[in-house]
């Protein structure tokens, strides 16, 4: 990385790395992994076969729900250092660091050293993206992707080279190709960009794009194609596609889907909640009548009055967390499958500004709004459309495209939100370069927007705090009132000193960056959430199910076994912000794999169960296969009764882990199967005592009570 200001080390952008160091590696090893992701890596490792298709199973039966390279990154790390919690995060916080040094390379080209590290720095201490860099998913690669994707861009222009173009739209394949069309959402910038500031002609610049166009698509749809032309018997089933397809996978599950907030089959997302299986459903016609139109289609359609009486027929205390607000009951919904997926709040205009999402990304997009105004009031005062502006508007094109989509879409994770973050950098670090000119000029109302955009992103900044009262001390929010005061009254009283005034700008632009450091700082602090990231404070809850409240994240970690006896325990706290264990990854029960191993003869898989998420633990724990039957959430169509018959016969698996609370929706047929060819192994022999005398488990969809476990005896 070059850090040097005419030949003298710049230490500015040095700080500004060694933060961006620190707040993505510090506690690194024990932030907690993804365990989806880690069992993906542990898999990879055992062969090249499953290195390609990214197989969740070191059998071979499915793939993960996303495209590998990201995984492939994770995958090479782990095989240099040894499967741990550290190698499988390392490359995410890698491209953290990387992001932001690209970031004060690509804006000090167009606006010079001040502005770039401005921008740098804002990156840095956007909240969710320390958040997400810390974990690993895969959304920091794909930045780090795209931004290098953004510099190739830029080059090109500068250049006017072809290659530079191609090379740039290379790139954003590869990012498609990490996480499919996320990556897309970044086109209208580049074709925007590319069309207002290159030199050729017009018509050039058109044919150059649709030759950029066709090697972005087939780069793109390499992976996909290839393994789509793949008999589908010779490879693993695509995990959460319907059709067994990447590219169905591509434009559904991870693409119209996250639009519409709807997905066939139900699966890890999907606007209509939870399903009821065969034996929910039927109990909830006996409640409600089956042709009662009042009758909930799903859990998460329950109200209150549905709720209660679910529970008194299933016979449970507290299956469910309900929370009185006022005189209005309301379900706490597993993130509220839809508009309210994950606590991502309701979908329209203010949704980026609600109490769900603000403290994530929105801190400083009040200074955006008044550095777009500046732009303006430039672009007439000069009447010109420069370089700069253009530049400008390159990053107003990544960032606009997005606040739309984030804030009508109907499903997804909070951590999404982290593409966002260099648009919005970016944008200010411009728009300080812009406000300070006006400012200094003292020419007219616009030398006012200096001052006054601090003012109002500080009350801006106050008013997320107070929406996070209950997380956060009052200090704080008189702090937040009190300096952006004092900064507008300074930048005014000191309008004529220059020099002061100039000291007193800077201040205020990190200034409004203090509370967004805290609130992705205190995210390192407390671990936060490997799974689902989130930032802010503990008491912040991105899980709704559990009423605000932050349950004991110290569960017991789980020693990888092979790859080396160096590595290290995959940690399974990081469950802050109520991850349940029923829904998103069990415990092992000790007695029921000691069980499995002293019957395992070498199948090829150890056991079935419904889902991934009820997998993953065996397979950390051991370098057994566990047929995940159903995919990530058990709604995946990749069995039929016949072929699992076929599986069976021939001597693959005879062990199966069926929930009867939580029935694999959509694969009934295949529970039904189970139940009635296998026996019902007796709880006695295979589950702890802890466990099965448990009556009173107040984890929201628990199934402590509710397994079985059934064994093949043809």
């Amino acid at each position: 990385m070059k850090m040097k200001v005419k030949g003298r080390i710049d230490f500015l952008l040095a700080g500004i790395i060694l933060l961006s160091i620190f707040l993505n590696f510090y506690l690194l090893k024990d932030a907690g992994s993804n365990t989806y992701y880690t069992v993906a890596v542990k898999s990879m490792l055992t062969s090249f076969h499953n290195f390609f298709y990214a197989s969740f199973d070191p059998a071979g039966f499915i793939t993960v729900d996303k495209p590998p390279v990201a995984l492939w990154i994770q995958t090479l790390s782990a095989s240099l250092f040894g499967l741990s919690n550290f190698s499988v995060l390392l490359p995410e916080a890698l491209a953290g660091v990387i992001s932001v040094w690209l970031m004060y390379v690509i804006v000090k080209h167009k606006f010079g050293r001040k502005a770039a590290l401005l921008s740098a720095l804002s990156l840095a201490c956007t909240p969710i993206f320390v958040a997400v860099v810390r974990t690993n998913n895969v959304d920091s690669i794909l930045i780090v992707t795209l931004l290098f994707a953004a510099w190739a861009l830029m080059k090109s222009i500068e250049k006017q080279k072809l290659s530079l173009l191609l090379l740039s739209f290379i790139l954003v394949g590869i990012g498609f190709n990490v996480k499919m069309l996320e990556a897309y959402m970044v086109l209208p910038a580049f074709y925007l960009f590319y069309f207002i500031a290159a030199k050729a002609k017009w018509t050039k610049r058109i044919g150059q794009l649709i030759l950029a166009t066709v090697v972005l698509a087939a780069v793109s749809l390499s992976w996909a194609t290839t393994v789509d032309m793949v008999p589908k018997d010779q490879r693993p089933y695509i995990g959460s596609s319907q059709t067994n397809s990447v590219l169905e996978l591509a434009l559904g599950y991870n693409g119209i889907s996250r639009l519409t907030g709807d997905k066939p089959g139900h699966g890890k997302g999907g606007g209509q909640g939870m399903p009821w299986n065969t034996k929910q459903r039927q109990g909830m016609e006996s409640q409600f009548g089956s042709k009662n139109k009042n009758a909930p289609q799903n859990m998460h359609n329950m109200n209150a009055d549905q709720m209660q009486k679910m529970q008194k027929q299933a016979g449970s205390k507290n299956p469910f967390q309900i929370s009185q607000k006022g005189d209005k009951q309301a379900i706490l919904r597993h993130g509220g499958m839809g508009g309210g997926m994950f606590g991502t709040g309701t979908p329209g205009v203010t949704r980026l500004f609600s109490k769900a999402l603000s403290g994530q990304i929105s801190w400083l997009l009040p200074f955006v709004l008044f550095a777009v105004i500046g732009l303006v009031v430039s672009l007439r005062k000069t009447k010109e459309f420069t370089m700069q502006h253009k530049f400008a508007t390159f990053w107003l094109a990544w960032l606009i495209p997005m606040m739309i989509f984030f804030s009508i879409a109907g499903f997804f994770h909070q951590y999404y939100l982290s593409i966002m973050g260099p648009a919005i950098a970016g944008l200010v670090g411009i728009g300080w370069t812009v406000l300070w000119d006006f400012y200094k000029k003292k020419q007219g109302w616009a030398n006012w927007l200096l001052p006054v955009s601090i003012l109002a992103t500080a009350l801006f900044e106050t008013l997320i705090l107070l929406q996070n009262k209950e997380a956060v001390s009052k200090t704080w929010i008189a702090a937040a009132v009190i300096v952006g005061v004092v900064l507008f009254t300074l930048l005014i009283f000191f309008r004529n000193k220059v020099k002061t005034a100039y000291c007193f700008s800077i201040a205020g632009v990190i200034a409004l960056l203090i509370l967004p450091f805290y609130w992705g700082f205190s995210t390192v602090l407390h671990g936060g959430n490997s799974t689902m990231p989130v930032a802010g404070p503990v008491s912040q809850s991105s899980w709704p199910m559990m009423g605000g409240k932050t349950i004991d994240r110290q569960l017991d970690s789980m020693q990888i076994k092979g790859h080396g006896a160096e590595a290290d325990h995959i940690q399974q706290s990081q469950w802050q912000n109520g991850r349940n264990r029923g829904m998103m990854g069990d415990e092992v029960d000790p007695k029921l794999l000691s069980y499995l191993e002293k019957h395992y003869h070498g199948e090829k898989f150890m056991l079935a169960v419904e889902r991934a998420t009820t997998a993953e633990p065996y397979m950390l724990k051991t370098d057994h296969a566990v047929m995940a039957m159903g995919g990530f959430m058990g709604n995946d169509p990749v069995l039929t009764p016949e072929k699992l018959e076929k599986i069976v016969k021939a001597g693959e698996v005879k062990y199966f882990l069926i929930s009867s609370g939580m029935g694999m929706e959509g694969n009934q047929k295949i529970t039904e199967w189970i139940e009635k060819n296998c026996e019902a192994v007796p709880a006695s022999k295979w589950q702890s005592t802890n466990k099965a005398n448990n009556k009173n488990d107040n984890q929201p969809f628990s199934r402590g009570q509710n397994i079985t476990l059934y064994v093949y005896k043809g």
